[in-house]
C-alpha cells in the first residue's frame, strides 16, 4: 500500500556491542597509569618543572652570552645560536613539551576535551615559531635590510603565525562554552570500561612520546644543533591514538553520532599535523582551519545528536517501525 495511509518503514540494526571485560594485565597498567597522574598533579613535581623552565631560559641566555664573548670551545659553539631570542624559544620547547605530557593524560577525562588541549598546544606552537622567526634577524634588528628586500616574508611569517594563535586562543575559549558533556554510554561500568581503556592508550603514548624525545635529543646533537621533527612526530603518535580510541569505543557505543564524532576529532588531529609542517603562511592557515573545524564539529553534534539519539535500536531479527516522515500539502 502506498500513500499517507501506509504503513512505516521497519528499520533493521545490530544490537548495541556488549563489552568484554579488559584482561587482568591491563590492571598493572591502570595503577601505573593512576600513580603516575597523582604525581604529576601533585605540588612536589610542579614546582620542579617551573625551576626546570626557568633554568632552561637562564641558561640558554648565558650560554649565547658566552658564544658571542668567544668562551665557548669550538666543540660546543655549532650547538649554540648567536640570538639571544632563541633562549625563549627554548623556554617555550620545554613549555610546550609539558603540555603535551598534560595532553596525553588529559585523554582519559575526555575525547573533546583532549581535542582541545590539541588546538592549546598548536597555539603556543605559532608562537614559539614567532620567536623563532625573530631570532633569524640580525641582532640588533636593521629594519633597512627587513625591509629593503622584498623577497624576505620573514616579518610577515612572524605576524601571521603571531595573530593566528591570538585568533586560535579566542576560538578555544569558545570551544570549551559551548562543549555538552555527554557520557560515551549511559552504563556505569561501560564508562569505567572505557576510561581504563584510555588510561593504557595514554600509558603506551607516552612511552612513545619519550622515545621520540629521546631520539630528537640525540638527532639534535648528532647534526649540529639544527631543530628536529619532534612536534610533527609527536602528533603522528596522537593520530594513531585517536584513531585507536575510536576503535575502542565501539566496544562500549556503536551509535553513528559518537562514532562520527570521535572519526571527525581524529581528523582535526590530522590537520594540525599539517600545519606542523606546511610552509610559513600556509602553516596559520590550516592550524586556523583545524581550530574552525573542531568548532563547527562540536555545534554540529549539539545541534543533531539529540535527534540522532532517538534513533531506536532493534535486536538481530525484530524491527521497529521508523519515524514517519509527515507528508507536506500539495
Amino acid at each position: 500500500m502506498e500513500g499517507p495511509d501506509a504503513p512505516p518503514p521497519t528499520v533493521v540494526v545490530g544490537p548495541e556491542p556488549v563489552p568484554t571485560p579488559l584482561p587482568e594485565s591491563a590492571g598493572r597498567l591502570i595503577r601505573l597509569y593512576d600513580r603516575l597522574d597523582r604525581m604529576r598533579k601533585s605540588v612536589a613535581v610542579r614546582g620542579p618543572l617551573t625551576s626546570a623552565l626557568i633554568l632552561v631560559y637562564l641558561g640558554s641566555l648565558l650560554a649565547i652570552e658566552a658564544k658571542r664573548s668567544g668562551w665557548l670551545p669550538s666543540p660546543l659553539d655549532g650547538y649554540v645560536s648567536n640570538s639571544h631570542f632563541v633562549a625563549i624559544g627554548m623556554a617555550f620547547y620545554v613549555l610546550v613539551l609539558a603540555e603535551i605530557v598534560g595532553l596525553i593524560f588529559g585523554l582519559v577525562e575526555s575525547v573533546a576535551r583532549s581535542v582541545g588541549k590539541q588546538v592549546e598546544i598548536l597555539s603556543l606552537i605559532l608562537l614559539r615559531q614567532s620567536f623563532e622567526t625573530l631570532a633569524g634577524f640580525d641582532e640588533p634588528i636593521r629594519w633597512g635590510a627587513i625591509l629593503g628586500n622584498l623577497t624576505d616574508n620573514r616579518l610577515l611569517s612572524l605576524i601571521v603565525d603571531a595573530f593566528v594563535a591570538l585568533l586560535i586562543f579566542i576560538l578555544v575559549g569558545y570551544y570549551y562554552r559551548i562543549q555538552h558533556k555527554q557520557p560515551i554510554s549511559q552504563d556505569s561500568r561501560d564508562q569505567a570500561g572505557f576510561i581504563d581503556s584510555k588510561k593504557v592508550v595514554a600509558l603506551l603514548l607516552l612511552v612513545g612520546m619519550i622515545v621520540v624525545t629521546v631520539r630528537g635529543a640525540v638527532d639534535y646533537l648528532r647534526v649540529g644543533g639544527k631543530s628536529s621533527m619532534f612536534f610533527e612526530e609527536v602528533f603522528s603518535l596522537l593520530i594513531f591514538s585517536d584513531v585507536l580510541i575510536v576503535l575502542i569505543s565501539l566496544r562500549y557505543s556503536a551509535s553513528y553520532r559518537v562514532v562520527f564524532r570521535n572519526s571527525a576529532f581524529a581528523l582535526a588531529t590530522v590537520l594540525i599535523r599539517l600545519a606542523l609542517t606546511a610552509p610559513p603562511l600556509y602553516n596559520a592557515l590550516l592550524g586556523l582551519i583545524a581550530a574552525l573545524y573542531t568548532i563547527g564539529l562540536t555545534l554540529a553534534y549539539n545541534e543533531f545528536a539529540p535527534i540522532l539519539r532517538e534513533i531506536k535500536v532493534a535486536p538481530v531479527g525484530e524491527s521497529r517501525p521508523a519515524p514517519r516522515t509527515p507528508s507536506l500539502p500539495t
